[in-house]
């Protein structure tokens, strides 16, 4: 039991207190939309119920593993990651919903390749680049190869379309290629590089150009691109130090759309107040500095790469579902980890905790 007792306290303790949350606000968010939807007031929180225990299993799955079998796991995830994001593209065979081909599966056992997609990811670069190690540097056989792959698994995400999905993809890609050693140069043209890209993607499409005009000045559209966020500003606002109290909000009553996913944090803002708000980011925070604590202490590359790559990926959903809400990025649809409704994300991100507690009870020992 000495890997039990050497597991990090302040992230498991920080992980319990997100998921009590998530699954109180799960309950209190989606009642009426179950309601109405379902004729069942507590249907979506019973589907959150079951992907907490199914994330919770691959949590203790994930802590009893060491990191060298993470790494064996690298390859085989991979081709079922990139497999599944192809199939999902297929008519007929991936299930579309609100405009977006995002879903796999049938109803109602059906999960999101983008999550699977994001953790294969993290471990596919943290493989490929320990094995580099010096030669990163080198911009054609260092880093050039693993950027195509990179680039393949956003432009995937792009068709189904996900754009928030692949934004957190490519910053996650610049990140681990930063800590493993690229060059400042490399990566300051990659980021110029994808400008021109990004400013085609957003000119491309209406409703992505409606989001960024609605992003700049969302009264000026405020019955449509810009109700969500103003809706959400709204529920900030009237929420103040100490909030409305818990199940009073009033935003969630049919005017802030998406109030149990992409939305979940303005109704804590709303009921709980902006201590509540603030005991969310700490919670986050928590987990983000003893993951990269975490990463700094590992002497080898494979683990430090997977536990920071892991690690930026709760920490950029977490930052950039805040930042949505709060109006200061464009609207993007994704979830709060641990905490927003969302069977797909909920058993990825436990699984991904359980990752990075199998790392923090262990040097080399078995945990448990």
């Amino acid at each position: 039991m000495s890997g039990i007792r050497h597991m990090d306290r302040w992230m498991v303790v920080s992980l319990m207190v997100l998921l009590a949350i998530g699954i109180t606000m799960v309950l209190n968010t989606s009642f009426l939309f179950s309601q109405e939807r379902f004729g069942d007031g507590t249907y979506l929180f019973r589907k959150q119920l079951a992907a907490v225990a199914v994330g919770v299993a691959g949590l203790c799955v994930a802590v009893v593993l060491p990191p060298s079998v993470y790494r064996r796991l690298t390859v085989p995830l991979f081709v079922v990651a990139l497999a599944s994001l192809v199939l999902v593209l297929v008519p007929g065979v991936g299930l579309e919903r609100g405009g977006a081909q995002r879903w796999l599966g049938v109803a109602p056992f059906v999960f999101q390749p983008s999550e699977l997609a994001k953790v294969s990811f993290v471990l596919y670069l943290a493989y490929t680049l320990a094995r580099k190690g010096e030669r990163l540097e080198q911009f054609l056989s260092g880093l050039l190869p693993p950027l195509l792959v990179s680039a393949v698994f956003v432009l995937l995400l792009l068709a189904e379309p996900d754009f928030g999905s692949a934004f957190i993809l490519a910053i996650l890609a610049m990140g681990m290629f930063f800590v493993a050693g690229g060059r400042m140069v490399h990566l300051a043209a990659m980021a110029l590089a994808a400008l021109p890209a990004a400013v085609f993607l957003i000119l491309s499409a209406d409703y992505r150009l409606k989001r960024f005009l609605a992003f700049l000045d969302p009264w000026s559209d405020s019955a449509d691109s810009g109700f969500q966020i103003i809706q959400s500003y709204i529920a900030f606002g009237s929420g103040q130090l100490w909030g409305r109290g818990l199940g009073q909000s009033r935003q969630k009553l049919h005017y802030l759309p998406e109030a149990h996913t992409d939305f979940v944090y303005s109704v804590i803002g709303e009921e709980l107040g902006l201590w509540g708000a603030l005991l969310v980011v700490l919670l986050f925070g928590i987990l983000l500095f003893r993951g990269m604590r975490l990463a700094l202490r590992r002497e080898d590359a494979f683990t430090r790469l997977m536990v920071f790559g892991l690690t930026l990926l709760l920490g950029l959903q977490a930052l950039v579902h805040m930042s949505v809400v709060m109006g200061l990025v464009p609207t993007k649809g994704l979830v709060l980890p641990f905490v927003s409704y969302g069977g797909s994300a909920m058993v990825v991100h436990l699984t991904v905790a359980g990752m990075l507690l199998s790392v923090s009870c262990r040097r080399d020992e078995p945990c448990g």
